[in-house]
């Protein structure tokens, strides 16, 4: 790599565009939430309930249909962002059209799937109503038409990140994140019938994906020349998005197991009172995403050009996000009873306070793991996330049994919170072997300060009434931001903070 390409790519990894692009990422993964809000009442009163249920199933699989990619899309994002950081931009080109022919046949193989089962899926899996099978089968049809799409677009938006152009990613995910919600209610005034109105999803999706070509083309001029193959390209891209097909698969699995055992175990009642509780929680999740997104291809170009740069990059990472989720977290520890009584009453929050407070912790555990995550997959490793995953998953399920049957959802929480505190462990240090840098201070420093937060989080589920928590929460905040605006962060980071206030 020269010292030329090597500085020419830098504005990748500036500490400027990474925030832009991750206040981009939060704008684009929230604002389709809000709308679905608004949208979904309408539409169940517009479909019927049988026939929205068949949307949702609709909605599931366009969402899931990145599981055909084999995890080529992120391979793809990994690679590019690599050469970018190598200074190898002429491999560029076709190792994109690589991996897009790939993603074609995929999805080309995935639609024949759907086509298979829609038939078994609609006349006995779902048991459709009679009435709404026909509709039904016709829209499933039409929907595996669109998977090559969606597979492909999932490369194309690949080759956006790894370039960093979140901007245009955000600007094509807001209006397809609100079409999914606002789409089908563009057909109510005219047709109830469900063909129709999965006909403009998939309409859609096949107009997003020619804007993502779109921006491509204007990204990398280089793919307007030709459509490339090169067979040297094919074994990488396996073999990445192979290792992440099963963290995919294994990591959602023991993420929704739990409530499948507590109904079983317990009652239909007792997954009611841990799933909501967890639905509510883990939408913090949102904010570690929307930083993971931006942050993977920065490892991947900074590790291949400067790792000291790359761990520069993963202890600010690391840093912000504790310092943005913990206030968030103590107030939801501090409040989960009265805000459960508010909300869903006093039967509910009697049963669910402290399965919210357990997993509460666990999330915030959970969210400042995604950064090693994103280190160990960004330098090209991700068998390590997906062995790691497949050694817990029978440690996970017999101590999720055992906790579980002796103390209820209680215990179910205490078991995942348990099982993600063991997984943050292991990941930063793997994290930590690669980086290969002297962080000392940078060590004692997080551990001083998760130390501090775990104890704080400890003592918050001890006031009782609301006086005294207001008193707690009020104090508890105010020191932590003196602490953390005076103390923790440098005269930097204050100066970057405070042009994004």
């Amino acid at each position: 790599m020269t010292q030329l390409a090597k500085n020419h790519n830098q504005h990748l990894t500036s500490g400027h565009v990474l925030a832009r692009n991750i206040v981009w990422n939060l704008l684009g993964s929230a604002a389709p939430m809000l709308v679905a809000i608004f949208c979904m009442p309408m539409l169940i009163r517009g479909l019927g309930t049988d026939r929205f249920g068949v949307l949702t199933l609709t909605w599931a699989v366009i969402g899931y249909a990145s599981l055909f990619d084999l995890g080529l899309g992120r391979a793809l994002t990994q690679l590019v962002a690599s050469k970018l950081g190598a200074g190898e931009e002429h491999e560029i080109p076709t190792l994109v059209w690589t991996s897009l022919l790939l993603m074609v046949l995929l999805g080309l193989l995935g639609a024949g799937l759907i086509f298979a089962l829609s038939p078994w899926l609609v006349h006995s899996a779902l048991h459709v109503p009679r009435a709404l099978q026909s509709e039904t089968l016709y829209s499933f049809y039409l929907l595996g038409l669109s998977i090559p799409f969606v597979i492909s677009t999932a490369g194309l938006r690949g080759l956006l990140e790894a370039r960093q152009h979140f901007g245009m990613i955000n600007a094509l995910r807001v209006p397809m994140g609100v079409f999914t919600f606002a789409g089908p209610l563009l057909v109510l005034p005219f047709s109830r019938n469900l063909f129709p109105v999965v006909a403009v999803l998939v309409f859609g999706r096949v107009v997003a994906w020619a804007a993502h070509l779109i921006l491509c083309f204007r990204a990398v001029p280089a793919l307007r020349q030709q459509i490339a193959w090169t067979r040297a390209a094919v074994g990488p891209l396996l073999r990445f998005g192979g290792w992440m097909t099963v963290s995919n698969v294994v990591g959602p699995l023991m993420v929704t197991f739990d409530r499948f055992l507590i109904g079983a175990l317990l009652s239909v009642a007792a997954v009611a009172y841990y799933a909501t509780p967890y639905e509510v929680v883990t939408k913090f999740w949102l904010i570690p995403g929307a930083l993971m997104g931006v942050m993977f291809p920065a490892f991947s170009t900074s590790f291949v050009q400067d790792r000291s740069r790359t761990a520069l990059l993963y202890r600010r990472s690391v840093k912000y996000l504790l310092l943005v989720l913990f206030p968030m977290v103590l107030l939801v520890v501090v409040l989960a009873q009265d805000g459960l009584r508010l909300w869903l009453g006093a039967e509910f929050a009697q049963h669910s306070a402290r399965v919210l407070q357990w997993l509460a912790v666990g999330v915030f555990i959970n969210s400042l793991a995604f950064i090693p995550i994103a280190v160990i997959q960004g330098v090209g490793k991700p068998d390590l996330t997906a062995k790691l995953h497949m050694i817990e998953l029978p440690v996970y399920l017999i101590a999720l049994w055992s906790l579980t049957k002796a103390h209820g959802i209680e215990g179910a929480a205490i078991a995942w919170t348990g099982r993600v505190a063991a997984d943050a462990l292991v990941l930063f240090a793997m994290a930590k072997r690669f980086l290969q840098v002297d962080d000392s201070p940078f060590r004692t420093q997080t551990t001083l300060l998760v130390a501090i937060a775990f104890v704080t989080l400890a003592l918050a589920t001890l006031p009782q009434g609301l006086l005294l928590k207001g008193i707690f929460l009020l104090v508890t905040i105010l020191g932590f931001i003196l602490i953390a605006w005076f103390l923790v962060l440098s005269p930097e980071e204050r100066s970057l903070a405070q042009e994004f206030l």
